[in-house]
């Protein structure tokens, strides 16, 4: 394995500036390679998928493949404009030179993808690698090993290795393939990791984004409509049950209202996840794994022997690995399920008095991947979003705006770093290049030596500042 990464890695440094050569033209036919080559594979990603996290058909269309395609489409349409060089303003000291910006790939790239979205967050930042002339390897999660398999047969059959090529393995062998000399890393993971990463990518001073985590809260303000605040909040958490790296993490609501938006969080997840009084697990996917499994319920049970209250739920099957819906009262900011992300269906609630102790506690902590406001008021969801810091906001949704690929996606310090989708991230895999094309009228000897007679000048030019 170790002799087949250095030989595909070398295979892909010469191949780099074959690549950083191409067209539009060239690019967009990958991505209609890779578009093809998804839909010939579907069945074979569907049952993976299934077998991996138990998702549904139609979740797995909606939050894998839609997302795929939706991406592949947009950078198809809009690359010719993204690959164009930019005119930008000139200064007095290039006044009759041309001054563009150019975007050029960055050359070879690693991609280590997570277990949660096993597809989708492998595919997402291929097609954005791909539009901007990169050579790629890819590394799946070997915890989603099923939708690994399927990935890495689909790769090889649509692209030579010099180009793009997968790899199967586990965390030695993203060891081995952190201490190649990338000339950037894509990585979609945990904090944890994500320093790991960026530890290993310093020793070549390569470039990084890292999509980490976080405690993604929900605030819901008085002025809020509680039973479409509890629907939405119980879509966006228990949707793949809870692994999603931008699930409302907690709940951040005035002590009056609590008691009736847990009856309608209830009410809603029962709508959603339940048939018959009894959880659907044919819509309701499961834990990754028994280590995930058993780290959800320690969370659970250390809050509750040291205070938290199991409001409602809470049953847990290891022979399924399924945590069913799980709501937390009396929560305190010491409490387990306060000092780590949750990534499951576990939703703890804090209550405040005023506004500014929910923002308060927001800001005590690391800044998350993502923030959610639920308030008919305006100048409240304003005022949130100016005292906070977080990678995305939506205000009276959840998850939506990891959609829309005319937005950016990414965190912030402990969050992330960097942004992906649409132009976005076509300029994470872009290197954006100063370009000067001076003119035979160029003023820039003005200020050569001799400096002796140029006190004249130094007045003129501050009174240009």
């Amino acid at each position: 394995m170790e002799d087949s990464i250095s030989s595909v890695f070398e295979a892909q440094q010469q191949n780099k500036f074959v690549l950083r050569k191409s067209d539009a033209e060239a690019r967009i036919n990958k991505l209609k390679i890779l578009k093809k080559g998804i839909e010939s594979f579907e069945e074979e990603i569907y049952k993976a998928i299934h077998f991996d996290l138990r998702k549904c058909r139609f979740e797995t269309a909606v939050t894998e493949f839609y997302f795929t395609y939706v991406e592949i489409d947009f950078a198809i349409k809009h690359l010719q404009n993204w690959m164009k060089p930019v005119s930008v303003s000139k200064n007095f000291s290039n006044l009759f030179a041309g001054n563009k910006i150019y975007y050029e790939p960055k050359g070879v790239c690693l991609i280590i993808a997570p277990w949660n979205y096993p597809f989708q967050l492998v595919m997402s930042p291929l097609i954005s690698a791909i539009a901007a002339g990169n050579a790629v390897m890819l590394k799946p999660s070997e915890l989603s090993s099923a939708t690994a398999a399927v990935i890495s047969k689909m790769i090889s059959k649509l692209f030579q290795p010099n180009e793009i090529a997968c790899f199967e393995g586990d965390a030695e062998l993203s060891k081995k393939l952190l201490s190649l000399p990338f000339d950037h890393i894509f990585f979609t993971g945990s904090t944890t990791v994500g320093k790991i990463v960026m530890e290993a990518a310093s020793k070549h001073l390569a470039s990084v984004t890292l999509e980490l985590g976080g405690k993604s809260p929900a605030i819901i303000h008085n002025s809020a409509d509680l039973k479409k605040a509890a629907e939405k909040i119980a879509w966006g958490k228990l949707v793949n049950a809870g692994q999603t790296c931008i699930a409302p993490d907690y709940v951040l609501i005035e002590e009056k209202l609590a008691d009736a938006f847990i009856n309608f969080y209830k009410a809603a997840s029962e709508a959603m996840f339940f048939k018959e009084g009894k959880l659907d697990l044919d819509t309701y996917g499961k834990i990754i794994n028994v280590k995930q499994f058993n780290r959800l319920n320690k969370l659970v049970d250390d809050s509750v022997n040291n205070g938290a209250r199991l409001a409602w739920g809470g049953e847990r099957d290891e022979s399924t690995l399924t945590i069913y819906p799980t709501v937390l009262t009396q929560v305190k900011e010491e409490h387990a399920v306060m000092q780590e992300e949750i990534f499951g269906p576990v939703l703890p609630i804090i209550t405040f008095k005023e506004i500014s102790d929910a923002i308060d506690l927001i800001n005590r902590k690391n800044k998350p991947l993502a923030l959610y406001i639920f308030s008919e008021d305006s100048d409240t969801s304003q005022r949130i979003i100016r005292e906070t810091s977080a990678g995305g906001t939506c205000v009276n949704d959840v998850l939506v705006h990891i959609s829309n690929p005319n937005l950016p996606f990414g965190g912030v310090n402990s969050s992330g770093i960097g942004s992906s989708h649409g132009i976005f991230g076509f300029k994470n895999f872009s290197h954006e290049r100063a370009i000067v094309f001076q003119s035979k009228l160029g003023v820039t000897k003005m200020i050569y030596p001799p400096y002796d007679k140029k006190g004249g000048l130094l007045k003129w030019l501050k009174k240009l500042m």
